[in-house]
């Protein structure tokens, strides 16, 4: 079997625009992985062409080896353009894998570690501590016990008390509104300097809080390790490391106690997998993070079915209504619980009338502002 064509498509899926690779082989199988990259849809389209080269004429069944030849080869290594072009084919040659032994890719990683797979909801979403709070509550409706919200304005390295309290008033609302059983993360998505981390921890903590994700971000691991000794809340991480290499100093200093790589970034499933691996040696748990498609949805499902020290999976709850149609075998999730997929590969294939009428937009990522006309991190 032979690679015969690397084909990128870009669907835009609302706030942001989703990346598909395909690859075709000459015995007629397709395969289909996810290598989204918010704000350079354009950029990750260039990036798959020039894998392309590499790939077409290629055994596809060889996933390492053309995983490290794109890795090693590129002479550049790392960076989040790389990784999410090598993470989308990566996830395509399982695909192909799979379907040519008539396996889902969990099976073929060794086998189910568990029966079915929790999820929460990456929401609530609202502008103040009621909306935020009325949303919670229809999430739990909804059979969701996990949710994720990020109510964190900009904020300055040194900041006043008035959004310390602001984050208090909000959270004690959610967590009135959806009781005592429901597991509540908070993601300040990098915004908060190590100082302010704390705050914000010392101020939420009493509530209840899941995880901390993010709480300042991952460029320093040594200071991202004294945020996770201070704040008293466990601190999640990994949306923006890259392979095993990004996650290694921050897990030898015990910057985090929950790790989430990305399998459209860093580095696709076997990577994913060896990363899970690093954290199991150190007693710590995987959530893979995934706030894009049910594409790398799917794929995460695969990595979550089987590795042991999997704790919970993101997925968004509010994506456009069109998004499960995307897919030719929707993700399933009853009662905020995710049902091991079933197909033969990743059960990722595109319904492409579908992703032809949602064609791409150019979408930037949001520019944030200080009240003082500076740059601020969203």
């Amino acid at each position: 079997m032979r690679v015969t064509g690397v084909e990128p498509i870009i669907v835009f899926g609302g706030f942001r625009n989703w990346v598909f690779v395909r690859i075709q082989t000459d015995e007629g199988l397709v395969g289909t992985g996810e290598a989204s990259l918010e704000g350079r849809a354009e950029t990750m389209v260039a990036a798959i062409g020039e894998l392309a080269r590499y790939l077409v004429g290629k055994n596809p069944l060889r996933i390492t080896d053309h995983w490290q030849a794109m890795y090693r080869h590129a002479f550049w290594r790392g960076g989040p353009v790389l990784n999410s072009a090598i993470s989308g084919v990566e996830q395509a040659l399982w695909d192909i894998f799979g379907k040519s032994v008539g396996l889902p890719v969990w099976q073929l990683l060794g086998g189910a570690c568990r029966d079915r797979i929790r999820v929460y909801a990456n929401g609530p979403h609202g502008e103040t501590a009621e909306e935020l709070a009325e949303s919670a509550a229809v999430l739990k409706e909804r059979g969701y016990s996990a949710m994720k919200l990020a109510p964190f304005g900009p904020t300055k390295p040194l900041d006043g008390v008035a959004e310390i309290r602001r984050m208090a008033r909000v959270m004690e609302a959610v967590r009135d509104a959806v009781g005592p059983d429901v597991d509540l993360a908070v993601d300040a998505h990098g915004r908060l300097s190590p100082a302010m981390a704390i705050e914000m921890a010392r101020a939420i903590r009493d509530v209840g809080i899941f995880f901390f994700e993010e709480p300042c971000l991952p460029e320093n691991p040594r200071t991202m390790a004294t945020v996770a000794r201070e704040c008293g809340i466990p601190v999640a991480t990994g949306e923006r490391l890259f392979t095993k290499w990004g996650f290694r100093e921050a897990m030898e200093l015990e910057a985090a106690v929950l790790w989430q790589p990305d399998l459209a970034h860093c580095g696709g499933i076997a990577e994913a997998r060896q990363i899970a691996a690093m954290a199991e040696v150190r007693y710590a748990g995987i959530a893979p993070h995934n706030p894009l498609s049910p594409v790398n949805m799917r794929a995460s499902l695969h990595l979550d079915a089987a590795i042991p020290n999997f704790v919970i999976q993101e997925w968004v709850s509010d994506d456009p209504p069109w998004r499960d149609e995307i897919l030719v075998h929707p993700v399933v999730i009853r009662d905020g619980w995710a049902e091991l997929p079933t197909e033969p590969g990743l059960g990722t294939d595109l319904d492409l009338d579908v992703c032809r009428a949602h064609p791409y937009r150019p979408v930037d990522m949001p520019a944030w502002r200080h009240d003082d006309g500076s740059v601020a991190d969203w």
